[in-house]
């Protein structure tokens, strides 16, 4: 009976890799099933009375069929994520995903993507809760259920959860994989962790990379500097490093501009920090495309409105022109960039732009800025398309006056050449 409970639970593992859903779906619940009845009714008696019982084997090769290196099972692991609720399925999963991670990496030179993908998948399913529960919910019934047991205390999950996540971020991942942790990085896997400062590595190394990668690193290097006390001089570099002309046509346009907002929201910048970053976005703004304008244009007004001493580069008499800023756009350190000595011309040049809304936006800076901040929450997604849409919708004036002198004729006016040939009837 033995041999042929196993020939079936292997059985059962092989199908989940079965071309039709519906069978891979019923394979995996039964599965389940059958580790929920071995964990009440085991093969094998414990040791001593009270130990605590799950059927760890036959739970890894469920674990392992569902982290396939060859095809796509997120559809699967979406079913499997409703018996991630119960807290010693939790508890297992994330052991059983750190070793298969660990196992496939060190057999294989080139982990397909397809496993990467999954595991993925299957990692970020794992949500702990935010406090412990008063009475742990266990998939496997167990009589007498006691506190001793690790899978019972969330201190216990959170370490395990940790070592899952560092397990699996040390390896060389797809890009792709790299931007989904970093997105969810600061909501989802940081406040989980046991010590979340040694997270500080990866992070940190993920803002050096550059380009997108960077910009969405340091979401999470700021909740370890604002809430862990994590010094990191360099914060501020960086993130000036990453106002290039790119910045207005990324993808992450809007998480950018939300993460910068909220940086330099503190009133004990120095002036001469905030006084580069605006000083470098109305530089940008000159080839700024209006949907991104319409949204730096306000951002840089409420960097003024929060730092009084940097209104000096609106009101400064004698404004240079653009071959005696001192402003040096080339410099890395915002320090030496000697922002604080320049002006914002460009803002004024942009007082002059084409659309109308725009060059208002700008006029913006020659008012007094002592009203509150402009929220930018709604302009931070506005595309050109949005912009074409409200210009359609505006009522124009009912009469528009085309010329001042009647035409008299076809082409010209009266007496013209062409008047000799035609007139108007």
């Amino acid at each position: 009976m033995r041999h042929r409970y196993c020939s079936c639970c292997n059985r059962l593992g092989e199908l989940l890799a079965h071309p039709s859903f519906q069978v891979k779906e019923l394979a995996l619940g039964t599965l389940m099933k059958f580790v929920q009845l071995e964990g009440a009714h085991p093969l094998e008696q414990p040791k001593w009375e009270g130990q605590y019982l799950f059927p760890r084997t036959l739970f890894r090769a469920v674990v392992g069929g569902l982290l396939s290196s060859e095809d796509d099972h997120s559809l699967l692991l979406s079913q499997f994520r409703e018996y991630l609720e119960f807290d010693d399925i939790r508890y297992h999963t994330m052991q059983a995903a750190s070793d298969a991670v660990t196992r496939v990496a060190a057999q294989q030179a080139e982990t397909p993507l397809a496993f990467w993908n999954n595991a993925f998948t299957l990692l970020s399913s794992v949500s702990l809760p935010r406090q412990e529960r008063d009475v742990p919910r266990f998939y496997v019934k167990h009589a007498e259920p006691s506190d001793k047991w690790k899978v019972a205390h969330l201190k216990e999950h959170r370490k395990v959860f940790q070592t899952m996540w560092l397990g699996f971020l040390k390896h060389k991942l797809p890009l792709s994989l790299y931007k989904k942790v970093l997105v969810s990085m600061h909501d989802s896997i940081l406040p989980h962790l046991a010590q979340p400062t040694l997270m500080i590595d990866f992070l940190t190394s993920a803002c050096d990379v550059g380009g997108a990668i960077s910009l969405l690193a340091l979401n999470g290097l700021f909740v370890l500097i604002h809430k862990h006390n994590l010094e990191y001089p360099d914060f501020y570099r960086k993130l000036y490093g990453l106002l290039e002309p790119s910045v207005f046509h990324v993808k992450y346009r809007a998480r950018f501009f939300h993460l910068a907002d909220l940086f330099l929201s503190s009133s004990h910048l120095p002036a001469y920090l905030v006084a580069a970053f605006a000083k470098r976005l109305s530089r940008l703004a000159l080839t700024a495309p209006p949907e991104a304008l319409l949204m730096v244009l306000p951002f840089i007004c409420n960097l003024l409105r929060r730092h009084p001493a940097c209104r000096v580069l609106v009101h400064r008499p004698g404004s240079p022109e653009l071959d005696t800023d001192p402003y040096d756009p080339q410099e890395e350190d915002p320090a030496k960039s000697r922002a604080l000595e320049s002006c914002l011309w460009e803002v004024q040049a942009l007082q002059q732009h084409y659309h109308p809304e725009v060059s208002s936006a700008a006029s913006v800076i020659n008012q007094v800025l002592s009203l509150p901040e402009a929220s930018i929450a709604p302009l931070l997604e506005l595309t050109a398309y949005e912009i074409f849409e409200q210009d359609l919708k505006k009522k124009g004036p009912e009469t528009v006056p085309l010329e001042f002198i009647p035409a008299q004729g076809l082409l010209g006016r009266r007496d013209d050449l062409c008047t000799q040939f035609f007139t108007l009837s």
